[in-house]
């Protein structure tokens, strides 16, 4: 290269950076983007100023720095000479103080985060590089030299700005993830049901109200349709209902389609649950159940998808008075109109005044409802040592197992008369109840940030759980409701009477194809890195929420090291399991890696992985492993209609399910030997507890009585029980309540809270007796085991006085 053309070389780097200093500079050339229509056209509406992204969730990408080597010549070196890296080190601290470029930075998206660690990897790219670009190169030699009219520590600022985009790829791109991002006119998505005009008719009413049937009927009676419920029970009931009534119904689901045509043929109607709702198939009559859970913080997304995006002449709509607000406004923005039914509960529902108290007022018909596994085990093994029988129905069963417990519950003949269950039976069960008894008020919960929680029951859960007694058409005529302990039943006459607070806002969650489209425009991103990035970016109108989105992070956090592609990445992540089960996670993790090898996950594969045939369970811990081999079987099913050359075993899945779901309820006609062999080969005098959904938190204290089980132990041990029975609860507890619990601390010597705990399986009579033996021990050296802290604190000052 002739010496002529230097100047030329120096000065552009130079009026590059002068050009940027006056706000100048061209864009850098960037590939055609995919088509974002179907997504950005939110963006036309109003909506607002866009906000600034969370830039905590921009991950940098490495660069490697430029190591040089015998075919690479370092052409700025032999245009000027080499670099002396101290200076050049004190020239880039200096240029990162200047304040002007920190406004420069601020000024293309580098807020004061992105600044510093675009710095770091510019500084740390230059000093640990054997050679750097001629045009950088050459600029840096100018200003170590200090040649001023040809060298300005400004003049970096382009070639630090090139480093920073390449680094963080979405600072050339925001205004492109913004318009993907944009959410704010969901019923743009779904042109097809736009270019129609559907009749909105909402049925609402409480529980037991004959909403649901009355949709049911013009279902029945139109030419084709669709049924969209919360539950595979739920859909199940209306599939068998339509074809005895000689309407010929499909059953879809995410594990499972039947057909009502033996050819397979597709029927006019189908039942579905709602996440497997067709938005592009026309339909006389669609009918939507249970609108309310649009406000679910996981699954809100699907009933907004279905009210939004049904093509149906008529949409029905079922549920809780409190969403006819939020659906007449979204109906608004889509020019449809509502037509309101409202319905009255057909059988008296009656609040009693008085509380059950002990088992032993237990009467045929009752129905005991609690939040936990642990205390289904508990209360069912208690009233099975009173000489009854009782069904039991928790949310983890299989759906056959679910309906066998509530056909032999329902059965007159059978002896069963006495239901335990959790809330899964407020939805998707006919259960002939007479009364319903709250075990407990207070359930875990999560709330809209993804934490859990311990709160009382809200009005709607009440409602919904307590309108199960008395159901028309079954053999009680009159329901009531009342709750296991007296110092619950005021408080629960309260959440009754309070008026369910209207629903808000429906629920969002990005699709596959906008995050294709971010992924377009950051390919070095994980999916969870990506979601995080939507939502962070994403807008949205007072009408809406974005779901809470953390078990789809947490599988793709567990399977990002799996090579995938991203479609396929992304089924993964939405696959329907419980992420508290250890064995199922493994197991999808093991699904995708064979996937990723293009490996079909043969029967045999699925046989040996979980050691099939498996016999019926000898104790609690077994049940539940079969519990979680049948939601393993589940997820094969529900992966093999979307992948079927890589799961191609479905029908004899299907076939090992069914008996299981037989083992599994063997089990639980003998939940009560189970537990019986739980306890016996767990440490005498204690009962194994199985893991809770959501384990309360221990507190330091807690940790500490683990590691000591002498001195106080005894109060801690009770204070332990006492906290497992509920009675410490969350920050909303009304004081009453929290009074209480001192009472019953201060009544243990009397027997009445040790009667409570024993009665619901927290204290065994081993136990009881060792802190009986314990706490007469302390009274006699003088301590009082059972006092407050400060009480021990003024009895040790008053000790120590004495002994003086």
């Amino acid at each position: 290269m002739s010496r002529c053309a230097w100047p030329l070389l120096r000065r552009l780097p130079a009026r590059a950076g002068l050009a940027l200093r006056h706000g100048g500079g061209a864009p850098r050339a960037r590939p055609a983007a995919p088509s974002a229509s179907s997504s950005s056209s939110a963006s036309s509406g109003d909506g607002g100023a866009s906000r600034a992204p969370d830039t905590s969730l921009f991950v940098p990408v490495p660069l490697k720095p430029g190591l040089g080597g015998a075919a690479e010549e370092d052409v700025g070196a032999e245009l000027t000479r080499p670099l002396d890296k101290g200076e050049v080190l004190k020239n880039l601290n200096k240029f990162y103080k200047r304040k002007e470029i920190q406004r420069l930075g601020a000024e293309n998206g580098l807020d004061a985060r992105l600044f510093h660690q675009a710095f770091i990897s510019f500084r740390k790219y230059i000093m640990e590089s054997s050679s750097v670009s001629a045009d950088l190169h050459i600029i840096l030699n100018d200003i170590c030299c200090g040649l001023v009219l040809l060298g300005h520590v400004d003049d970096l600022f382009p070639f630090f700005l090139r480093h920073a985009k390449q680094i963080f790829p979405m600072l050339d791109c925001m205004d492109d993830l913004r318009k993907i991002s944009d959410l704010r006119l969901p019923p743009n998505w779904y042109p097809d049901a736009r270019a129609i005009q559907r009749k909105i008719v909402f049925h609402a009413g409480p529980t037991n109200s004959g909403k649901t049937y009355h949709a049911i009927q013009r279902f029945l009676s139109a030419k084709s349709g669709i049924y969209c419920g919360p539950l595979k029970l739920l859909a199940h009931e209306i599939f068998q209902k339509s074809n005895d009534a000689n309407v010929p119904c499909d059953l879809v689901t995410g594990e499972e389609r039947l057909y009502a045509n033996e050819d397979a043929r597709q029927a006019p109607h189908v039942a579905c649950t709602i996440e497997m709702c067709s938005t592009n198939t026309p339909y006389e009559v669609a009918v939507i159940d249970e609108i309310q859970m649009i406000r679910d913080p996981a699954r809100g997304w699907a009933w907004t998808r279905a009210l939004l995006g049904l093509c149906a002449e008529e949409i029905h709509i079922c549920g809780e008075p409190a969403a006819i607000d939020l659906v007449t406004e979204l109906m608004y923005t889509t020019g449809e109109e509502v037509e309101v039914c409202n319905y009255k509960r057909l059988t008296p529902l009656t609040v009693l005044d008085y509380a059950l108290e002990s088992l032993d007022n237990l009467r045929p018909g009752d129905c005991i409802v609690c939040f936990s596994k642990n205390d289904i085990y508990s209360i069912s093994r208690q009233i099975e040592a009173r000489g009854l029988e009782c069904a039991v129905i928790y949310g983890s069963l299989p759906p056959g197992t679910k309906l066998e417990q509530a056909k032999k519950f329902n059965d007159p003949d059978d002896p069963c008369k006495i239901l335990v269950a959790t809330d899964a039976i407020g939805m998707g069960l006919n259960l002939c109840i007479r009364r319903i008894i709250f075990n407990s008020i207070v359930k875990p919960t999560v709330n809209e940030k993804g934490e859990k929680e311990i709160d009382s029951i809200t009005t709607s859960q009440a409602l919904q759980i307590a309108g199960r007694a008395g159901r028309f058409g079954s053999s009680f005529k009159q329901g009531e409701v009342t709750t296991m302990h007296r110092d619950d039943l005021v408080q629960l006459k309260e959440i009754l009477s309070e008026a369910v607070p209207p629903v808000k806002a429906a629920g969002l969650h990005p699709t596959p194809e906008q995050i294709e489209m971010f992924a377009y425009h950051l390919p070095d991103a994980t999916l969870s890195n990506l979601i995080d990035i939507f939502v962070s970016l994403s807008q949205v109108d007072g009408m809406y929420f974005v779901c809470n989105i953390d078990d789809f992070k947490f599988l793709a956090d567990m399977i990002q090291h799996i090579p995938l592609n991203l479609r396929s990445r992304y089924v993964f992540c939405t696959a329907p399991l419980n992420r508290k089960e250890p064995f199922v996670c493994t197991t999808l993790l093991k699904f995708a890696r064979q996937f990723s090898r293009n490996e079909p996950l043969t029967f045999d594969w699925l046989c040996r992985h979980t050691k099939w045939p498996l016999a019926a369970p000898k104790n609690i811990k077994e049940l539940v492993h079969l519990e979680a081999v049948h939601d393993v079987f589940d997820l094969y099913l529900w992966l093999s209609y979307r992948f079927m050359d890589m799961f191609p075993d479905a029908v004899l899945v299907r076939d090992i399910q069914k008996k299981l779901d037989n083992i599994i309820q063997i089990g639980v006609c003998n939940i009560t030997k189970l537990i019986r062999a739980s306890q016996s080969a767990a440490a005498p005098g204690t009962a194994e507890a199985v893991s809770e959904d959501f384990p309360l938190s221990r507190t330091k204290k807690d940790a500490r009585v683990d590691s000591d089980h002498h001195g106080a132990a005894s109060t801690e041990a009770l204070s332990i029980a006492v906290e497992a029975a509920g009675l410490r609860r969350a920050k909303n507890l009304r004081p009453s309540r929290l009074g209480s619990r001192q009472e019953d601390l201060k009544s243990y010597g009397r027997g009445s809270l040790a009667k409570r705990l024993l009665r619901e399986g927290l204290l065994t009579q081993e136990m009881l007796r060792q802190l009986e033996s314990e706490w007469q021990d302390q009274h006699r050296n003088g301590r009082y085991g059972f006092g407050s802290k400060r009480d021990d604190q003024h009895h040790s000052k008053e000790t120590g006085k004495k002994r003086k």
